[in-house]
This record gives C-alpha cells, sequence and structure tokens, in this order.
C-alpha cells in the first residue's frame, strides 16, 4: 500500500505559475509509476500528466502539454507537477495517484490503471 498527500494548491492569476507536490509513504515510491489528475466542477476526471517511475520517461495530455512538467525525486518520495502559464481552464481540484501498470507511459493514461490515490488539492485561476 502507498498513500498520498498532495500540496501546493491555491489561488494563481492567468499566467502565472504553481508547484504542485505529492508526498508518498508506505511501499517503495520508486516502483510506481506516478500520474495527475483533474477534475473541474461539473466535468469528469482527466488526465493531466503521467511519469514513469525512474523519471526517464513522461507523457502529457495535449491540453498541458508545453506548460506543465512532471518529475520525480525518489530520495525524497515526492513527484512534483510544474504549472507555468496557468489559464482559467486550469482550475480544477488536482490528484496524484500511483500505478503499478507495466506497460508503454503513455498508455498509462486511465484511471483504472491506478490504484492509490491522493485526497487532491485545488487549484483557482483567475482571470
Amino acid at each position: 500500500q502507498v498513500q498520498l498527500v498532495e500540496s501546493g494548491g491555491g489561488l494563481v492569476q492567468a499566467g502565472g505559475s504553481l508547484r504542485l507536490s505529492c508526498v508518498a509513504s508506505g511501499r517503495a515510491f520508486s516502483s510506481y509509476v506516478m500520474g495527475w489528475f483533474r477534475q473541474a466542477p461539473g466535468k469528469e476526471r482527466e488526465f493531466v500528466a503521467v511519469i514513469s517511475w525512474s523519471g526517464g520517461s513522461t507523457y502529457y495530455a495535449e491540453s498541458v502539454e508545453g506548460r506543465f512538467t512532471i518529475s520525480r525525486d525518489n530520495t525524497k518520495n515526492t513527484a512534483y507537477l510544474q504549472m507555468n502559464s496557468v489559464k482559467p481552464a486550469d482550475t480544477a481540484v488536482y490528484y496524484c495517484a500511483a500505478s503499478s501498470v507495466i506497460a508503454s507511459i503513455p498508455t498509462i493514461r486511465h484511471d483504472i490503471q491506478y490504484a492509490y490515490w491522493g485526497q487532491g488539492t485545488q487549484v483557482t485561476v483567475s482571470s
């Protein structure tokens, strides 16, 4: 089992930046693929980004490609989501999740592939 706790959310102006963190405890963090998802009010949860266990492979949703960066520090049991040039459309609750699926990283982008989830952190982008 692994427990995930997100932090770093808040209110930011459009065009600004924010860095989300996801701290893991429990089983070996480095053995999990980590993903970020988000859910806006009235919408389904959607994939944002995923990173391999080593950090060497990443994949992004088209809507955030070039603006967001996913990373991880296995020595700190932490995954990050750096959000730059944010837009009002990025407003959502952001969740980190851990997956033990063994597959090509770009294919590990569906909710059902992730066994462990954090409680979420709210990001609000003002125009």
